[in-house]
Protein backbone atom coordinates (compact mmCIF):
# COMPACT_ATOMS: atom_id res chain seq x y z
CA UNK A 1 0.00 0.00 0.00
CA UNK A 2 1.42 3.45 -1.25
CA UNK A 3 1.75 6.33 1.33
CA UNK A 4 -1.15 8.00 -0.15
CA UNK A 5 -3.12 4.93 -0.30
CA UNK A 6 -2.28 4.55 3.63
CA UNK A 7 -3.20 8.14 4.37
CA UNK A 8 -6.81 7.85 2.71
CA UNK A 9 -7.56 4.80 4.53
CA UNK A 10 -6.78 6.08 8.05
CA UNK A 11 -8.77 9.10 6.65
CA UNK A 12 -11.68 7.67 5.97
CA UNK A 13 -12.43 6.01 9.71
CA UNK A 14 -11.30 9.68 11.26
CA UNK A 15 -14.35 12.17 11.56
CA UNK A 16 -13.27 15.43 10.32
CA UNK A 17 -16.49 16.99 10.44
CA UNK A 18 -15.93 19.01 7.00
CA UNK A 19 -13.96 21.57 5.21
CA UNK A 20 -14.64 24.51 7.02
CA UNK A 21 -12.76 27.12 5.19
CA UNK A 22 -14.50 25.77 1.75
CA UNK A 23 -18.57 26.05 3.38
CA UNK A 24 -20.86 28.02 1.40
CA UNK A 25 -24.56 28.80 2.22
CA UNK A 26 -26.76 27.45 -0.75
CA UNK A 27 -30.28 27.57 1.07
CA UNK A 28 -32.24 28.80 3.42
CA UNK A 29 -36.07 27.27 4.80
CA UNK A 30 -38.54 27.32 7.25
CA UNK A 31 -41.49 25.92 8.39
CA UNK A 32 -43.91 27.78 10.82
CA UNK A 33 -45.40 25.53 13.97
CA UNK A 34 -48.22 26.90 16.01
CA UNK A 35 -48.47 25.86 19.85
CA UNK A 36 -44.70 25.91 21.17
CA UNK A 37 -45.99 27.38 23.28
CA UNK A 38 -46.13 30.38 20.04
CA UNK A 39 -46.24 31.00 16.33
CA UNK A 40 -42.44 29.60 15.87
CA UNK A 41 -40.62 30.28 12.13
CA UNK A 42 -37.86 27.12 12.27
CA UNK A 43 -34.73 27.88 10.15
CA UNK A 44 -32.66 25.58 7.79
CA UNK A 45 -29.54 26.95 6.54
CA UNK A 46 -27.75 24.64 4.05
CA UNK A 47 -24.30 24.33 3.16
CA UNK A 48 -22.44 22.78 0.32
CA UNK A 49 -21.19 19.96 2.43
CA UNK A 50 -24.19 18.70 3.84
CA UNK A 51 -24.01 20.59 7.23
CA UNK A 52 -27.63 22.25 8.05
CA UNK A 53 -27.79 24.31 10.87
CA UNK A 54 -31.17 25.04 12.71
CA UNK A 55 -32.27 29.04 13.88
CA UNK A 56 -35.86 30.33 14.80
CA UNK A 57 -37.55 33.52 14.17
CA UNK A 58 -38.47 35.06 17.68
CA UNK A 59 -42.11 34.07 18.70
CA UNK A 60 -44.81 35.83 17.14
CA UNK A 61 -43.04 37.53 14.52
CA UNK A 62 -42.75 37.07 10.81
CA UNK A 63 -40.45 34.78 9.02
CA UNK A 64 -40.42 37.28 6.24
CA UNK A 65 -37.64 39.07 8.48
CA UNK A 66 -35.32 36.33 7.99
CA UNK A 67 -36.18 35.78 4.45
CA UNK A 68 -35.28 39.26 3.46
CA UNK A 69 -31.73 38.27 4.62
CA UNK A 70 -31.17 35.04 2.26
CA UNK A 71 -30.02 37.31 -0.93
CA UNK A 72 -27.49 38.52 1.21
CA UNK A 73 -25.92 35.22 2.44
CA UNK A 74 -26.19 32.76 -0.42
CA UNK A 75 -22.63 31.70 -1.35
CA UNK A 76 -21.02 32.90 2.02
CA UNK A 77 -19.04 30.84 4.57
CA UNK A 78 -21.49 30.60 7.29
CA UNK A 79 -18.46 30.25 9.84
CA UNK A 80 -17.94 34.05 9.19
CA UNK A 81 -20.76 34.70 11.52
CA UNK A 82 -19.26 38.00 12.77
CA UNK A 83 -18.89 39.56 9.47
CA UNK A 84 -21.96 38.25 8.39
CA UNK A 85 -23.86 39.33 11.11
CA UNK A 86 -22.00 43.15 10.25
CA UNK A 87 -23.76 42.55 6.96
CA UNK A 88 -27.69 42.13 8.28
CA UNK A 89 -27.38 43.54 11.27
CA UNK A 90 -29.24 46.38 9.91
CA UNK A 91 -32.30 44.78 8.99
CA UNK A 92 -32.67 44.08 12.19
CA UNK A 93 -34.84 46.09 14.87
CA UNK A 94 -36.19 46.15 18.57
CA UNK A 95 -38.67 43.40 19.69
CA UNK A 96 -39.73 40.72 16.89
CA UNK A 97 -38.07 42.85 14.13
CA UNK A 98 -34.95 41.27 15.38
CA UNK A 99 -36.03 38.04 15.11
CA UNK A 100 -34.69 37.55 11.10
CA UNK A 101 -30.94 38.47 12.24
CA UNK A 102 -30.78 36.61 15.40
CA UNK A 103 -31.99 33.09 14.04
CA UNK A 104 -29.77 33.52 11.34
CA UNK A 105 -27.13 34.05 13.62
CA UNK A 106 -27.63 31.09 15.84
CA UNK A 107 -28.27 28.87 12.62
CA UNK A 108 -24.70 29.99 11.92
CA UNK A 109 -23.14 29.20 15.09
CA UNK A 110 -24.99 26.00 14.44
CA UNK A 111 -22.64 24.99 11.28
CA UNK A 112 -19.79 26.69 12.74
CA UNK A 113 -19.77 24.04 15.67
CA UNK A 114 -20.76 21.10 13.47
CA UNK A 115 -18.19 21.99 11.07
CA UNK A 116 -14.96 22.19 13.96
CA UNK A 117 -16.81 19.66 16.25
CA UNK A 118 -16.86 21.76 19.15
CA UNK A 119 -20.09 22.61 20.78
CA UNK A 120 -21.29 26.94 21.11
CA UNK A 121 -20.11 27.75 24.18
CA UNK A 122 -16.72 26.46 23.53
CA UNK A 123 -16.44 28.84 20.80
CA UNK A 124 -17.95 32.09 23.29
CA UNK A 125 -14.38 31.12 25.53
CA UNK A 126 -15.72 28.23 27.24
CA UNK A 127 -18.17 28.02 30.50
CA UNK A 128 -19.22 29.15 33.50
CA UNK A 129 -21.74 26.50 34.63
CA UNK A 130 -22.71 22.58 33.56
CA UNK A 131 -26.39 23.17 34.12
CA UNK A 132 -28.82 26.40 33.34
CA UNK A 133 -31.40 27.03 35.92
CA UNK A 134 -34.53 26.96 34.66
CA UNK A 135 -37.51 29.97 35.56
CA UNK A 136 -40.93 28.43 35.07
CA UNK A 137 -43.44 31.18 33.82
CA UNK A 138 -46.93 29.70 35.52
CA UNK A 139 -50.58 29.91 34.44
CA UNK A 140 -53.66 29.45 36.04
CA UNK A 141 -56.31 27.46 34.42
CA UNK A 142 -60.08 28.17 35.57
CA UNK A 143 -60.42 31.52 37.78
CA UNK A 144 -57.31 33.47 38.25
CA UNK A 145 -56.95 33.87 42.63
CA UNK A 146 -53.74 34.31 44.41
CA UNK A 147 -54.04 30.44 45.91
CA UNK A 148 -54.87 29.19 42.57
CA UNK A 149 -51.53 30.64 41.47
CA UNK A 150 -49.97 29.51 44.48
CA UNK A 151 -50.94 26.11 44.09
CA UNK A 152 -50.16 26.01 40.47
CA UNK A 153 -46.54 27.22 41.35
CA UNK A 154 -46.27 24.74 44.24
CA UNK A 155 -46.75 22.02 41.41
CA UNK A 156 -43.70 23.49 39.21
CA UNK A 157 -41.68 23.33 42.57
CA UNK A 158 -42.60 20.09 43.51
CA UNK A 159 -40.99 19.23 39.39
CA UNK A 160 -37.89 20.45 40.54
CA UNK A 161 -38.39 24.09 40.07
CA UNK A 162 -36.32 26.32 42.20
CA UNK A 163 -37.16 30.14 40.02
CA UNK A 164 -40.75 30.88 39.68
CA UNK A 165 -42.19 33.86 37.70
CA UNK A 166 -46.40 34.95 37.66
CA UNK A 167 -48.20 37.50 35.89
CA UNK A 168 -50.05 40.12 38.36
CA UNK A 169 -51.50 43.79 36.81
CA UNK A 170 -54.24 44.82 35.79
CA UNK A 171 -55.90 41.73 34.42
CA UNK A 172 -56.29 40.03 37.24
CA UNK A 173 -58.75 42.84 38.15
CA UNK A 174 -60.28 44.07 35.07
CA UNK A 175 -63.54 43.04 35.76
CA UNK A 176 -63.71 43.83 39.73
CA UNK A 177 -65.54 47.25 39.52
CA UNK A 178 -63.58 49.63 41.56
CA UNK A 179 -60.47 48.86 40.86
CA UNK A 180 -59.24 50.38 38.20
CA UNK A 181 -59.49 53.98 36.51
CA UNK A 182 -59.84 54.89 32.80
CA UNK A 183 -61.58 57.21 30.60
CA UNK A 184 -65.30 56.12 30.42
CA UNK A 185 -66.02 53.23 28.11
CA UNK A 186 -62.30 52.55 27.31
CA UNK A 187 -61.75 49.56 28.96
CA UNK A 188 -64.73 48.07 28.18
CA UNK A 189 -63.74 48.97 24.29
CA UNK A 190 -60.48 46.87 24.90
CA UNK A 191 -62.03 44.02 26.71
CA UNK A 192 -64.64 44.00 23.56
CA UNK A 193 -61.80 44.34 21.18
CA UNK A 194 -59.38 41.75 22.78
CA UNK A 195 -62.45 39.26 22.84
CA UNK A 196 -63.71 39.77 18.83
CA UNK A 197 -59.76 39.56 18.03
CA UNK A 198 -59.07 36.41 19.73
CA UNK A 199 -62.37 34.00 18.69
CA UNK A 200 -62.25 36.27 15.11
CA UNK A 201 -61.31 32.34 13.25
CA UNK A 202 -64.88 30.87 14.49
CA UNK A 203 -67.09 33.87 13.34
CA UNK A 204 -68.65 34.79 10.58
CA UNK A 205 -67.31 37.53 9.75
CA UNK A 206 -66.84 39.14 6.20
CA UNK A 207 -62.72 40.65 5.18
CA UNK A 208 -63.91 43.91 5.76
CA UNK A 209 -65.01 43.88 9.67
CA UNK A 210 -61.98 41.52 10.38
CA UNK A 211 -59.65 43.96 8.59
CA UNK A 212 -61.61 47.21 10.83
CA UNK A 213 -61.23 44.66 14.25
CA UNK A 214 -57.16 44.04 13.20
CA UNK A 215 -56.78 48.03 12.79
CA UNK A 216 -59.21 48.81 16.09
CA UNK A 217 -57.08 46.05 17.94
CA UNK A 218 -53.89 47.46 16.79
CA UNK A 219 -54.57 51.44 17.25
CA UNK A 220 -55.46 50.57 21.36
CA UNK A 221 -53.24 47.90 22.25
CA UNK A 222 -50.05 50.02 20.57
CA UNK A 223 -50.71 52.76 23.33
CA UNK A 224 -47.45 53.06 25.56
CA UNK A 225 -47.99 52.97 29.37
CA UNK A 226 -48.01 56.60 29.74
CA UNK A 227 -50.95 57.30 27.57
CA UNK A 228 -53.59 55.25 28.20
CA UNK A 229 -54.60 56.96 31.08
CA UNK A 230 -55.31 53.69 33.25
CA UNK A 231 -54.81 53.85 36.84
CA UNK A 232 -55.14 51.66 39.79
CA UNK A 233 -57.17 52.42 42.96
CA UNK A 234 -56.85 51.76 46.38
CA UNK A 235 -59.29 48.99 45.94
CA UNK A 236 -57.66 47.51 42.66
CA UNK A 237 -54.23 48.19 45.40
CA UNK A 238 -55.34 46.17 47.79
CA UNK A 239 -56.34 43.35 45.94
CA UNK A 240 -53.30 43.17 44.08
CA UNK A 241 -51.19 43.26 47.22
CA UNK A 242 -53.60 40.69 48.35
CA UNK A 243 -53.01 38.33 45.70
CA UNK A 244 -49.43 38.21 45.79
CA UNK A 245 -49.55 37.71 49.90
CA UNK A 246 -52.11 34.33 49.18
CA UNK A 247 -49.55 32.95 46.52
CA UNK A 248 -46.32 33.84 48.95
CA UNK A 249 -48.64 31.86 51.82
CA UNK A 250 -49.03 28.54 49.85
CA UNK A 251 -45.46 28.54 48.28
CA UNK A 252 -43.05 30.71 50.96
CA UNK A 253 -40.84 33.68 50.91
CA UNK A 254 -37.95 31.18 49.96
CA UNK A 255 -37.82 30.19 46.36
CA UNK A 256 -37.69 33.49 44.16
CA UNK A 257 -40.82 34.57 42.79
CA UNK A 258 -40.56 37.29 39.59
CA UNK A 259 -43.56 38.90 38.73
CA UNK A 260 -44.69 40.19 34.82
CA UNK A 261 -47.14 41.37 32.66
CA UNK A 262 -48.58 44.47 34.64
CA UNK A 263 -50.68 46.20 32.25
CA UNK A 264 -50.41 49.30 30.58
CA UNK A 265 -49.92 51.59 33.48
CA UNK A 266 -47.71 54.85 33.60
CA UNK A 267 -44.95 55.40 36.04
CA UNK A 268 -46.44 56.67 38.97
CA UNK A 269 -48.99 53.79 39.01
CA UNK A 270 -45.64 51.37 38.91
CA UNK A 271 -44.66 52.87 42.16
CA UNK A 272 -47.57 52.41 44.41
CA UNK A 273 -47.77 49.09 42.80
CA UNK A 274 -44.00 48.04 43.29
CA UNK A 275 -44.43 49.88 47.11
CA UNK A 276 -47.22 47.57 48.04
CA UNK A 277 -45.67 44.23 46.87
CA UNK A 278 -41.86 44.92 48.53
CA UNK A 279 -42.67 42.99 51.79
CA UNK A 280 -43.08 39.81 49.63
CA UNK A 281 -39.45 39.68 48.55
CA UNK A 282 -39.56 39.43 44.59
CA UNK A 283 -37.34 38.42 42.65
CA UNK A 284 -37.99 40.90 40.56
CA UNK A 285 -40.54 43.26 38.54
CA UNK A 286 -40.49 42.74 34.49
CA UNK A 287 -41.49 45.32 32.24
CA UNK A 288 -43.58 47.51 34.02
CA UNK A 289 -42.70 50.07 31.55
CA UNK A 290 -41.89 50.70 27.87
CA UNK A 291 -38.06 50.00 27.91
CA UNK A 292 -37.32 53.29 26.16
CA UNK A 293 -38.20 55.64 28.63
CA UNK A 294 -34.36 54.79 30.41
CA UNK A 295 -35.14 58.23 32.91
CA UNK A 296 -38.68 56.57 34.17
CA UNK A 297 -36.64 53.33 34.76
CA UNK A 298 -34.40 55.32 37.15
CA UNK A 299 -37.07 56.68 38.45
CA UNK A 300 -38.73 53.42 39.39
CA UNK A 301 -35.30 51.77 40.44
CA UNK A 302 -35.14 54.78 43.05
CA UNK A 303 -38.32 54.84 44.50
CA UNK A 304 -39.04 50.99 44.93
CA UNK A 305 -36.81 48.39 46.47
CA UNK A 306 -37.70 45.51 44.56
CA UNK A 307 -35.37 44.58 41.18
CA UNK A 308 -36.38 46.13 38.31
CA UNK A 309 -35.85 44.26 35.29
CA UNK A 310 -36.58 44.68 31.71
CA UNK A 311 -34.64 43.99 28.13
CA UNK A 312 -36.63 41.14 25.96
CA UNK A 313 -37.75 43.75 23.66
CA UNK A 314 -33.67 45.38 23.05
CA UNK A 315 -32.02 44.77 19.85
CA UNK A 316 -28.03 45.03 19.69
CA UNK A 317 -25.94 45.77 23.12
CA UNK A 318 -25.64 49.17 22.22
CA UNK A 319 -29.60 50.12 23.08
CA UNK A 320 -29.03 47.95 26.53
CA UNK A 321 -26.27 50.60 27.67
CA UNK A 322 -28.62 53.49 28.60
CA UNK A 323 -30.46 51.80 31.04
CA UNK A 324 -27.33 49.99 32.64
CA UNK A 325 -25.69 54.16 32.91
CA UNK A 326 -28.80 55.32 34.31
CA UNK A 327 -28.83 52.44 36.83
CA UNK A 328 -32.38 51.49 36.09
CA UNK A 329 -32.18 48.06 36.06
CA UNK A 330 -30.81 45.62 38.39
CA UNK A 331 -31.75 42.55 36.15
CA UNK A 332 -31.39 42.60 32.47
CA UNK A 333 -33.93 40.44 30.70
CA UNK A 334 -32.48 39.39 26.92
CA UNK A 335 -34.53 37.50 24.25
CA UNK A 336 -31.63 35.74 22.25
CA UNK A 337 -33.72 35.84 19.40
CA UNK A 338 -34.21 39.91 19.55
CA UNK A 339 -30.83 41.00 20.63
CA UNK A 340 -28.92 39.63 17.55
CA UNK A 341 -28.26 36.47 18.56
CA UNK A 342 -25.86 34.06 20.69
CA UNK A 343 -22.98 36.31 20.68
CA UNK A 344 -24.75 39.43 20.78
CA UNK A 345 -26.63 38.20 24.08
CA UNK A 346 -23.12 37.34 25.32
CA UNK A 347 -21.26 40.57 24.70
CA UNK A 348 -24.51 42.25 26.83
CA UNK A 349 -23.89 40.15 29.29
CA UNK A 350 -20.70 41.09 30.24
CA UNK A 351 -21.66 45.00 29.82
CA UNK A 352 -24.11 44.46 32.18
CA UNK A 353 -21.80 42.50 34.62
CA UNK A 354 -19.31 45.39 34.38
CA UNK A 355 -22.25 47.93 35.89
CA UNK A 356 -22.85 45.29 39.03
CA UNK A 357 -26.60 43.75 36.96
CA UNK A 358 -27.29 40.44 36.29
CA UNK A 359 -28.48 38.44 33.23
CA UNK A 360 -31.63 36.61 33.01
CA UNK A 361 -33.01 35.31 29.78
CA UNK A 362 -36.54 35.61 27.88
CA UNK A 363 -37.30 32.59 26.18
CA UNK A 364 -41.26 31.71 24.99
CA UNK A 365 -40.25 29.28 22.06
CA UNK A 366 -39.43 26.01 19.85
CA UNK A 367 -36.32 23.79 21.76
CA UNK A 368 -33.66 25.38 18.96
CA UNK A 369 -34.10 29.00 20.82
CA UNK A 370 -34.14 26.97 24.13
CA UNK A 371 -30.28 25.58 23.74
CA UNK A 372 -29.45 28.56 22.01
CA UNK A 373 -29.97 30.39 25.07
CA UNK A 374 -28.45 27.90 27.01
CA UNK A 375 -25.14 28.11 25.33
CA UNK A 376 -25.04 31.88 25.87
CA UNK A 377 -25.84 31.41 29.24
CA UNK A 378 -23.44 28.57 29.93
CA UNK A 379 -20.33 31.12 28.58
CA UNK A 380 -21.66 34.48 30.57
CA UNK A 381 -20.59 34.72 34.32
CA UNK A 382 -23.24 37.21 35.41
CA UNK A 383 -26.19 34.77 34.51
CA UNK A 384 -29.20 33.91 36.57
CA UNK A 385 -32.05 32.10 35.16
CA UNK A 386 -33.52 31.05 31.58
CA UNK A 387 -37.17 31.21 31.15
CA UNK A 388 -39.20 28.21 30.23
CA UNK A 389 -43.09 28.32 28.80
CA UNK A 390 -43.54 25.04 27.34
CA UNK A 391 -43.91 22.93 30.43
CA UNK A 392 -46.81 21.58 29.44
CA UNK A 393 -46.25 21.57 25.75
CA UNK A 394 -45.96 17.39 25.79
CA UNK A 395 -44.20 17.04 22.11
CA UNK A 396 -42.29 19.83 23.17
CA UNK A 397 -38.83 17.85 23.56
CA UNK A 398 -40.12 15.56 20.40
CA UNK A 399 -39.09 18.77 17.84
CA UNK A 400 -35.65 17.42 17.73
CA UNK A 401 -33.41 14.75 17.94
CA UNK A 402 -30.21 14.47 19.24
CA UNK A 403 -28.46 12.66 22.18
CA UNK A 404 -28.92 14.86 24.79
CA UNK A 405 -31.65 13.96 28.13
CA UNK A 406 -35.36 13.33 27.60
CA UNK A 407 -36.94 15.65 28.61
CA UNK A 408 -34.34 18.56 28.03
CA UNK A 409 -35.52 20.35 31.44
CA UNK A 410 -35.02 17.74 34.54
CA UNK A 411 -35.58 18.94 37.79
CA UNK A 412 -35.71 22.67 36.96
CA UNK A 413 -32.40 22.88 35.21
CA UNK A 414 -30.93 22.04 31.67
CA UNK A 415 -27.41 20.32 31.25
CA UNK A 416 -25.05 22.28 29.07
CA UNK A 417 -24.76 19.99 25.60
CA UNK A 418 -21.47 18.41 25.13
CA UNK A 419 -22.47 17.73 21.41
CA UNK A 420 -21.07 19.80 18.23
CA UNK A 421 -23.32 23.16 17.90
CA UNK A 422 -26.44 23.84 19.20
CA UNK A 423 -26.52 19.90 20.31
CA UNK A 424 -29.21 19.08 17.90
CA UNK A 425 -28.74 16.17 14.92
CA UNK A 426 -31.95 16.29 13.21
CA UNK A 427 -35.58 18.17 13.16
CA UNK A 428 -38.25 15.94 13.94
CA UNK A 429 -40.46 16.80 10.60
CA UNK A 430 -42.84 14.47 11.57
CA UNK A 431 -43.61 16.34 14.85
CA UNK A 432 -43.36 19.20 12.99
CA UNK A 433 -45.47 18.31 10.40
CA UNK A 434 -48.29 17.41 12.97
CA UNK A 435 -47.96 20.98 14.66
CA UNK A 436 -48.12 23.18 11.28
CA UNK A 437 -49.45 26.50 11.77
CA UNK A 438 -52.81 26.71 10.11
CA UNK A 439 -52.17 29.60 8.20
CA UNK A 440 -48.85 28.80 7.28
CA UNK A 441 -48.96 25.74 5.81
CA UNK A 442 -45.82 23.59 3.97
CA UNK A 443 -42.59 22.18 5.06
CA UNK A 444 -38.76 23.25 4.11
CA UNK A 445 -40.61 24.73 0.91
CA UNK A 446 -38.32 26.59 -1.42
CA UNK A 447 -37.77 30.25 -0.78
CA UNK A 448 -36.14 30.33 -4.38
CA UNK A 449 -38.21 33.76 -5.29
CA UNK A 450 -35.50 35.33 -2.21
CA UNK A 451 -32.30 34.40 -3.82
CA UNK A 452 -32.22 37.45 -6.05
CA UNK A 453 -33.40 40.09 -3.70
CA UNK A 454 -30.92 43.21 -3.49
CA UNK A 455 -30.89 46.68 -2.72
CA UNK A 456 -27.49 49.35 -2.01
CA UNK A 457 -27.17 48.40 1.90
CA UNK A 458 -24.64 50.64 2.39
CA UNK A 459 -25.79 53.46 4.92
CA UNK A 460 -23.60 56.52 3.84
CA UNK A 461 -22.82 58.24 0.89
Amino acid sequence: MTQQETYDSTLAHVNTYSKPSELRITDIRFADIAGAPMHCSLIKVFTNQGIVGFGEVRDGADKQFALQLKSRLLGENPCNIDKLFRRIKQFGGHSRQGGGVSGIEIALWDIAGKAYGMPIYQMLGGKFRDKIRMYCDTDVDGKDTGKAMGLALQKRMEQGYTFLKMDLGINQIINEPGTLSAPLGFLEDMKALSKAWYSRKHSNLSEHQLREIRSRHYDIYNIAHPFTGIHVTEKGLDMLEQYVADVRMVVGYEVPLAVDHFGHIGLQDCIKLGRRIEKYNLAWMEDMIPWQYTNQYAQLASAVTTPVCTGEDIYLKENFKPLLESGGVSVIHPDVLTTGGILETKKIGDMAQEYGVAMAIHMAESPIACLAAVHAAAATENFLALEYHSVDVEWWDDLIVSKLPKPLVQNGFIHVPDAPGLGIEALNDEVIAQHLHPEIPGLWLPTDEWNGYWSNDRLWS
